[in-house]
């Protein structure tokens, strides 16, 4: 796990002196990235790479980066979990003689020798990777099959490419000009972050999931080379029973991959279903104690505890507690908001538990985020299949159901009922038009109000998920549930879990493996019918896979989640934090700054209208708009 940054074409620089102190610039602001060692080379004329690196395999000099092989050049954040196999592979065909141990030199000898479409479909791994092929004087960026790990990027211009894990390397380049998208405001707004490819500063793009950019002289080129429906619907037709032996097997196999690692490694633990599966299944092949890592609180209605220590108890795990007060916990927000790479309402709890567990002396962790997604653990799968049922109110006149949804507000006024009205005002109740507002923090009648009339109140989630499960394309031909499992891959998950999870992790350069997102699981999960997942009990499918794996109270205790007393902090401890980031909002121009004020008042008054949740979202944006100057 690293950080990179570079630049393809110097016609935006004075020079490649210029060219490199930039890329140093931008590689020191990712510095808690991989604070084991640096580097940066060029080919004296097309590019220039640069690399921080978190010493995971082979912790020794030789394998430090960028990476040489010939004159073709590698920098890489991630891990490719496979890579023994590959090696081997490549070994049997005498197509590299190799020199280190880790799996950087594998995937250089791999994208060598199997050209970029043979290398990137065998490799099992998370990843964002340049590749400066000098033969063909190509770079190509890539993007890992499910974006676990980002990768931003700017085109000045002159033309000249720049590319970093985060967007504050390409902030640093001093070729991007600081400046707010206007066009993501919405975005960001009704959701607490902005979609790929967009990004909150204008002009800088995230590369999407499962893609992939080619610089080669002055043309860029981008394509998607992995697709996750299609590879779902190339799953082989099974009984229930012979599903189930599958989803056990390729999560085991999962997770003794990326189980592979040269320095300490752990697992988080909270006593879900997801995090103890994943315990449990590293306990069967590991050959000491997993060591497991709890966040705990004096509170009890905060505290897990007491499922993780049975959860640790049952598997042997050398079990850790990191006892936090809700007191410690607040005491970290301030460096949480600076290690924010990109706006998030929703990651400092990632911050503070990653922070904890590094300090606890591991520099990898596995999580169980991606169970929920796959096995349909949260309650939008529920709400989504019912709506769905309601397909037969699109006969009614649409004045009558908007009718019937004002009468909900009035019966019962919130947030819940409001987006009820939406829907039931709308023409559909597929995934498409339902899902959107499941996740939405603000309608759009709210940003009506809050924002200025040129402010585009675009939706890229609605617009992505319209065009995505229309007819014909493959997604459309996946299970409802399924269908809804991509919705949240490729929205909440994608752009909120593991954006947070990688830059709060990262923060503290820890190493965040997930093993519910290899391909071969998501495919396999993504395949299986309606009927296995839902809805007799809580992740039937996974549940059942596991076949006693974990116990009874497990798998049926609540879902709990990370409390905190955030509501009376916002109005306590946090109030100056708060009022400065939506002071800052009141002070732009594209923004109604009294529509804000009254949602202050009304906050601040105790009234239920709006929630701790949407007033800190806009205090977070705010606030990261003032840290990094963007107008």
């Amino acid at each position: 796990m690293c950080g990179i940054a570079g630049v393809h074409g110097l016609e935006a620089f004075q020079g490649l002196a210029d060219a490199k102190t930039r890329v140093r610039n931008m590689v020191s602001q990712i510095a808690h990235r991989g604070p084991d060692a640096e580097g940066v080379c060029s080919d004296q004329e097309h590019v220039v790479l640069g690399h921080r690196r978190l010493s995971i395999l082979d912790t020794g000099e030789g394998a430090n980066q960028p990476y040489r092989m010939g004159e073709d050049v590698l920098v890489f954040n991630g891990e490719v979990y496979n890579y023994l196999e590959l090696r081997r592979e490549l070994e049997a065909a005498g197509a590299h003689r190799f020199s280190t141990q880790g799996d950087t030199e594998v995937v250089l000898a791999a994208l060598r020798h199997w050209g970029l479409e043979g290398a990137l479909e065998r490799f099992n791994g998370m990843f964002a990777l340049a590749w400066w092929s000098a033969g063909e004087r190509r770079l190509v960026l890539v993007r890992d099959r499910l974006g676990i790990k980002p990768l931003y990027w700017h085109q000045t211009p002159e033309g000249t490419l720049l590319f970093a894990s985060e967007v504050r390397a390409l902030l640093a380049s001093g070729k991007v000009r600081r400046a707010l998208n206007r066009d993501a405001v919405a975005d960001q707004w009704m959701y607490g972050t902005v979609h790929a490819p967009a990004t909150i500063v204008s002009g800088v793009h995230l590369l999407e999931p499962g893609s992939l950019l080619v610089a080669q002289d002055e043309d860029l080129r981008m394509s998607q080379w992995w697709d996750p429906a299609d590879e779902a619907l190339g799953e082989p037709v099974l009984d229930d029973r012979a599903r189930r032996i599958r989803i056990r097997k390729l999560l085991s196999d999962s997770v003794a991959l990326r189980m592979r690692s040269d320095v300490a490694y752990g697992a988080f633990l909270s006593g879900g279903i997801d995090s103890s599966a994943v315990v449990g299944l590293m306990s069967e092949v590991a050959t000491q104690p997993v060591s497991t890592f709890s966040v705990t609180f004096a509170e009890a209605a905060l505290d897990e505890s007491p499922w993780s220590r049975a959860v640790a108890k049952r598997f042997g795990t050398d079990h850790h507690e990191l006892r936090l007060t809700p007191e410690d916990f607040l005491a970290q927000v301030p460096r949480g908001l600076d290690a924010m790479d990109h706006p998030s309402a929703d990651g400092l709890n990632t911050y503070v538990v990653s922070g904890a567990t590094r300090r606890a002396g591991v520099k990898v962790a596995l999580s169980g985020l991606g169970g929920d997604e796959l096995f349909a653990g949260y309650p939008v799968f529920e709400r989504s299949a019912r709506l769905a049922k309601l397909n037969w109110l699109g006969s009614w006149p649409k004045g009558g159901r908007r009718l019937l949804g004002k009468m909900l507000v009035a019966a019962r006024p919130g947030m819940t009922s409001r987006k009820q009205a939406e829907i039931f005002g709308g023409h559909y109740f597929d995934v498409a038009h339902t899902y959107p507002m499941s996740r939405q923090m603000f309608l759009r009648a709210d940003l009506q109000r809050m924002l200025a009339s040129d402010v585009p109140l675009t939706n890229p989630v609605f617009r992505w998920l319209v065009a995505e499960l229309a007819p014909g394309k493959k997604a459309f031909g996946l299970p409802f549930l399924s269908q809804v499992s991509l919705a949240e891959m490729r929205t909440y998950m994608g752009h909120t879990l593991l954006r947070d999870a990688d830059q709060f992790s990262m923060a503290h350069a820890l190493e965040v493996r997930v093993p519910f997102l290899d391909h071969r699981l998501v495919s396999a999960a993504l395949a299986s019918p309606d009927a296995q997942k839902f809805p007799t009990s809580p992740k039937r499918l996974l549940v059942e896979a596991l076949d006693g794996l974990l116990p009874d109270d497990v798998v049926n205790r609540p879902k709990m989640g990370f409390v905190l007393p955030w509501e009376s902090w916002l109005r306590g401890e946090l109030k100056e934090v708060c009022d400065a980031g939506l002071q800052s909002l009141k002070d732009r121009s594209w923004v109604q700054s009294d529509a804000i004020t009254d949602m202050e008042r009304s906050f601040h008054a105790g009234e239920s209208t709006w929630s701790w949740s949407r007033v800190w979202s806009l205090a977070v944006l705010g606030g990261y708009l003032d840290r990094h100057g963007l107008e």
